[in-house]
């Protein structure tokens, strides 16, 4: 499997996702947004069929310290000796799958995809293996928070699609983003080289960072109010100004409390010359409908990187 990303022909992301290669010439291709109508124009004229097998496919993701355990105790298949980002196959309560060592969490973790139909049977088995592995479900506002910790983006929220874009500042490069190691320029031709090229010649004026809230600095904020600051138990997705002194020079675009690393966290693009870690920058904050800032620092990304990420479990 390889995570990547596709451009238009100014090198601006249209989207992102992952490619798993299911047998010699057949692969499975991810997008969060509908791609269809893109794959199969610029698949013109090539060997090439694209089926949408939206409605026929289900996907689960099973994420965690005690997940490749599970999947031992629930799964006939060689987990074992799935390394990271590499998929096998092998069945689920006689449901046959697909099981990439793959995630949006930034832990150990594997998606496994089934027939639609089929779908609630993989899931009860799971569930019921799953109770002495300590297994919750988890919906989009927990994965919002593990996503933000391991540095994953989500379109429409860290960046716009170049589809939906309005204006140039509105679309990105991949080297803007963080993507840069998705870009092959050696390749002999893709969409979007020749600018793609001149980015990587050149420099992008801008890069996604990771920032650090300085909490210390949240309590006296909130202290002047004579009010306490709560830890939020969801991220937020609204943009907000990021500083350096009186000029701004970013945006956060999603901010969350790490119930892991015990900080406020946050996803920013910022100018490039104030992207290196360590940089001391400030961020708005509102406070009984005042705006304030906060000081900020500077992080590389991830915020969170364990090593049974991508070791072989045991």
């Amino acid at each position: 499997m390889i995570y990547c990303c596709w451009c238009d022909e100014e090198g601006k992301v249209i989207d992102d996702g992952t490619i798993s290669r299911l047998e010699q010439n057949v692969y499975r291709w991810t997008a969060a947004d509908p791609s269809l109508r893109w794959f199969r124009q610029n698949g013109l004229n090539m060997d090439v069929q694209v089926e949408d097998i939206s409605e026929k496919v289900a996907a689960l993701a099973l994420q965690g310290p005690t997940s490749a355990r599970l999947l031992k105790a629930a799964a006939d298949a060689d987990i074992a000796n799935l390394k990271y980002y590499r998929v096998t196959r092998g069945k689920i309560a006689g449901v046959p799958v697909d099981i990439s060592r793959t995630g949006y969490t930034g832990d150990l973790g594997y998606e496994i995809w089934m027939p639609w139909k089929d779908a609630i049977k993989v899931w009860d088995e799971l569930a019921s293996k799953g109770r002495q592995f300590d297994l919750h479900a988890a919906g989009m506002l927990a994965l919002d928070v593990a996503r933000v910790e391991a540095g994953l983006l989500l379109i429409d929220v860290d960046y716009m699609s170049s589809k939906k874009a309005l204006i140039p500042s509105q679309k990105y490069s991949p080297y803007e983003l963080g993507f840069a190691r998705m870009v092959h320029l050696e390749k002999e031709n893709f969409i979007g080289k020749r600018a793609l090229e001149r980015d990587a010649r050149n420099g992008v004026p801008r890069q996604l960072a990771g920032l650090e809230i300085d909490w210390s600095d949240v309590e006296r904020l909130y202290e002047k109010f004579g009010l306490t600051p709560a830890a939020p138990a969801q991220a937020s997705r609204v943009a907000v100004p990021v500083y350096s002194e009186e000029k701004q020079i970013g945006r956060a675009t999603t901010t969350t409390w790490s119930p892991t690393l015990k900080k406020m966290i946050v996803l920013a693009s910022l100018q490039t010359e104030y992207a290196k870690p360590g940089t001391q920058l400030q961020m708005e904050i509102t406070i009984e409908a005042i705006r304030l800032k906060t000081n900020a620092r500077v992080v590389t990304l991830p915020f969170f990187n364990p090593a049974r990420k991508t070791a072989t479990p045991v």
